[in-house]
């Protein structure tokens, strides 16, 4: 849809700290009755809140996101008919430096995308009598100062409530000691709307102890890993002022800061004398527990409404639940929903705590069957890939390691090597947007990513050796192999090139078959034609003797999966990586490339057992080893904390990070029973898998069609599956002990005898 734009963008002639007010009386016209419709379309160089006669316009954060900003601004928009209620009003507007101007990336560096922070505003107003009013952002407006003295999402926000300003967004305020602005050149044929959800808030928690540190320090402890901020409720002393640090994790009994890096995640309240509540809204923290400094009366004072953690994220509609016997399972899955929940802010981000924050693109490709199956992500990442493509064709068709790519315009050392297509990173051009299609069963997203699939496919092509396989150039291989050195992540067991030949393989096929939903048959066969020649020279060069080069579980838990194998190699493939599992003591050993894919590649050669002593490991490096040491998110690294409770000593340690949460798809799927057997679940497939250490589990799903559901416990020596199928789909149920069965809509029991 192209907007005729009358509005333009307007900056305050003062910076006012970073957080400038813009406000502007509106007068309805007169003599055309009452306001039938009003819309207000709104964006920001910057973030920006916005108030129509006193109110909030919406419950939306952080508009208007993060998006390749050189190509591509999105803009809001809000029916605000209910809010025009008087005569005269104002339409008010915050302003804050978000990702445009704020620091992002490592380091010190900020102002990435411009130096002036800018909002646009267009209201109009449809009467009854057809007339058409259009008040928008012009030089007319008028800027003062806010009570925010700072604001940064990696470092915080400081407020300081003697400088409010009460009733600035209503009539009647005195804004003669205001300022003027300037219009801001911007070329509007930028501007689109929103494709995916708002971020908001999502939910609140309140303290769950509140207690004095070893050194003296007031700790509080929330008791979920989660992003967001805390809300302050305190009274005391005029310019007195309150300090609050945010942190993960703790470590030995103090809060532990060290994974932040240079980030500071630290807000400052100053208070006015009497009753104050802060809300930092223009920033946002990675954080379990709070150390608080300055609160008055000290830790004893703090009441219960003192302090909540309100939690934001993209508003994504909840749509996966998984349950099992096993407790620690069921904690693994709410910390991949929670992980999600938190990293999912706009852009699928690495983690939401230290100096980083990005849209890492191994990440989101590694985790993405988990997230389309978790909620309903279609929108939220069909808006993410259209920055991929963006910049994918800006450069030459690389696709960069983290998308909006702040990377390329950060101070690069000299001996940086330029970014370029390497695999599992680059290959979310492909795997994101084929995920997506089968979750939900909407073409639209293959349509629009299909050039951006292709062109990433070819420039693989382009980098293959003589031999046939893709070993050249930097790759990050199988990242945070728990074997690698904690200062050097991509010194995994397993060949770079054998994983790189797998993950071109496995793009060329999958956009061969986007090809085919398409009717795009010339790239169709041009896709299967390399994938071919890809499959070959695997063969040639790496497969020899019974053996995979490498040796290692990440090399065959690929070819496995993505059918790189004949049938009796895959024989030999699945006895040996069940041979390496057992000889690693069932703890993991795969890192970012083979974690997503081990289960399966162990539950369809058969080795189910392996596969549920691998899930239920509790020594570390596993799955639920950070479970124990009771954690609510996925961590980066399989022992970010160690045993003796101190963290990890490697510079890159979070402990919110959903890629090795990946294994959550495999639950559904292969634990649960609950699978799609063709895209947006039109056809199901009921096939749970039990195996030792859980006696029951259940998956369900809210498919487009409806809610679907598999449900499996073991009985009188037998085992008893409850499918529900929804309306105008089928199933193919395949239980064990039993013939195949066809199920319709409806609840289905099935009992299959003891073995």
């Amino acid at each position: 849809m192209t907007v005729d734009w009358t509005a333009r963008f307007i900056a305050s002639d003062s910076d006012f700290d970073g957080a400038p007010l813009l406000r502007r009386v509106v007068r309805l016209d007169e003599g055309h009755g009452a306001p039938a419709r009003a819309t207000l379309r709104l964006s920001a160089l910057g973030i920006v809140e916005a108030w129509l006669g006193g109110r909030p316009v919406s419950p939306d954060l952080f508009t208007p996101g993060w998006t390749s900003y050189e190509w591509r601004l999105r803009y809001a928009e809000h029916d605000v008919t209910s809010l025009l209620t008087q005569p005269e009003t104002v339409l008010a507007l915050a302003l804050g430096n978000g990702w445009y101007r704020g620091r992002i990336g490592w380091g010190e560096g900020a102002r990435v995308y411009g130096e002036e922070l800018a909002a646009l505003a267009e209201l109009r107003v449809e009467y009854d009598d057809g007339h058409v009013q259009v008040v928008g952002t012009d030089g007319s407006w008028r800027s003062g100062a806010s009570d925010t003295t700072a604001n940064s999402l990696y470092d915080g926000q400081d407020v300081d409530a003697r400088r409010r300003q009460p009733g600035w967004t209503e009539p009647g305020f005195d804004d003669s000691g205001w300022q003027g602005v300037h219009e801001v050149d911007f070329e509007l044929s930028r501007l689109e709307p929103y494709v995916g959800p708002p971020v908001r808030r999502i939910t609140e928690l309140v303290p769950q102890e509140i207690w004095t540190s070893p050194q003296g320090r007031v700790l509080v402890d929330f008791g979920q890993n989660l992003v967001g901020w805390v809300r302050v409720r305190v009274q005391g002393e005029a310019g007195t002022t309150v300090t609050l640090r945010h942190a993960e994790v703790l470590e030995h009994g103090e809060l532990g800061t060290r994974p932040l890096r240079s980030a500071k995640a630290t807000d400052r309240f100053t208070l006015s004398g009497g009753v104050d509540v802060f809300e930092p809204t223009l920033t946002f923290h990675g954080f379990r527990y709070v150390e608080v400094d300055g609160w008055p009366g000290g830790v004893d004072a703090i009441d219960a409404d003192a302090l909540t953690a309100v939690a934001v994220s993209s508003d994504l509609r909840r749509i996966g639940s998984f349950s099992c016997s096993d407790e620690l399972v069921n904690r693994l899955h709410e910390n991949a929903v929670w992980g999600m929940r938190g990293n999912f802010l706009d852009v699928p981000t690495d983690c939401p705590q230290r100096d980083e924050r990005l849209g890492w693109t191994g990440d989101i490709a590694a985790f993405v069957p988990t997230a389309v199956r978790l909620a309903d992500a279609q929108g939220f990442l069909r808006d993410w890939l259209r920055d991929l493509a963006l910049e994918q064709s800006h450069q030459d068709g690389v696709v960069p390691y983290v998308v909006p790519d702040a990377i390329k315009r950060m101070a690069s050392p000299p001996d940086r090597q330029p970014v370029d297509t390497t695999a599992v990173w680059s290959d979310a051009a492909v795997w994101v947007p084929w995920a997506v299609w089968q979750a939900y069963g909407d073409p639209t997203v293959l349509a629009e990513a299909f050039d951006s699939m292709t062109s990433h496919v070819r420039r693989v092509r382009s980098k293959l050796s003589p031999n046939g396989v893709w070993d050249t150039g930097f790759q990050f291989g199988d990242w945070l192999d728990p074997d690698a050195d904690p200062d050097h992540p991509a010194d995994a067991k397993a060949d770079r090139g054998v994983v790189a030949t797998a993950c071109a393989y496995r793009s060329a096929r999958l956009t061969a078959a986007a090809a085919a939903v398409l009717g795009r048959e010339q790239e169709q066969a041009e896709m299967t034609e390399l994938a071919d020649r890809l499959r070959a020279a695997f063969h040639e060069v790496y497969v020899s003797d019974r053996q995979i080069l490498s040796d290692c579980t990440t090399v065959y838990s690929l070819a496995l999966v993505f059918d790189l194998l004949d049938v009796e190699q895959e024989v030999w493939a699945g006895e040996r990586l069940a041979e390496l599992v057992a000889e690693s003591g069932f703890r993991i050993s795969t890192g970012f490339a083979g974690t997503p894919f081990i289960a399966d590649a162990l539950t369809r050669t058969g080795h189910v057992d392996e596969a549920y002593r691998l899930l239920l490991q509790r020594e570390c490096p596993s799955w639920l080893y950070p479970v124990t040491m009771g954690a609510t998110t996925i961590w980066e690294r399989w022992d970010s904390m160690l045993p003796d409770g101190s963290i990890n000593p490697g510079e890159m340690t979070s402990f919110n990070h959903y890629a090795l949460g990946a294994v959550t798809d495999w639950l559904h799927r292969v634990v649960g029973g609950l699978s799609a057997l063709e895209p947006g679940y039109s056809r199901i497939l009921v096939a749970p898998t039990p195996g030792p250490g859980l006696d029951w589990a259940e998956s369900v799903l809210e498919t487009p069609h409806g809610r679907a559901r598999v449900r499996w416990e073991r009985s009188g020596g037998g085992l008893r599956v409850e499918a529900t199928v929804p309306p105008g789909t089928s199933a193919l149920a395949r239980v064990p002990g039993l013939a195949e069965t066809e199920l319709t809509p409806g609840e289905h029991v099935l009992e299959a005898p003891a073995s």
